[in-house]
């Protein structure tokens, strides 16, 4: 029988919804940006999104606190950066990745 320790289970779970979450923050954050940038935005709106925008961010680091999974949540974080870096190294780069593949003999499409 497959045993698997709750408290553990909890810690993974909360580290992966928080980090995923300050991932779409990130993006927010960004389309905030060049909304700003663009002159979309009334300066009551901008005052709101700013204003949410540090909501959000406040209330993700108080549940890191509360729930000690700061540096679960950096360490994940981090290891999405490079897979994402990785890909996009991929897709400017097609050619190193097919003679990577080639080098490691794996197939390409």
């Amino acid at each position: 029988m497959l045993e698997i320790d709750e408290g553990s289970l909890k810690h993974g779970v909360l580290t992966l919804v928080v980090t995923l979450v300050e991932v779409i923050q990130e993006a927010l954050e960004t389309q905030a940006v060049r909304r700003l940038e663009g002159g979309d935005l009334t300066e009551d709106e901008q005052e709101r999104l700013g204003e949410a925008l540090m909501e959000l961010d406040e209330a993700l680091d108080e549940i890191k606190a509360e729930h000690g999974i700061s540096a679960s949540v950096a360490d994940l974080h981090r290891g999405l950066d490079d897979v994402v870096e990785d890909l996009i190294d991929k897709f400017i780069n097609p050619a190193r990745w097919a003679d990577e593949a080639h080098n490691e003999g794996h197939t390409t499409w």
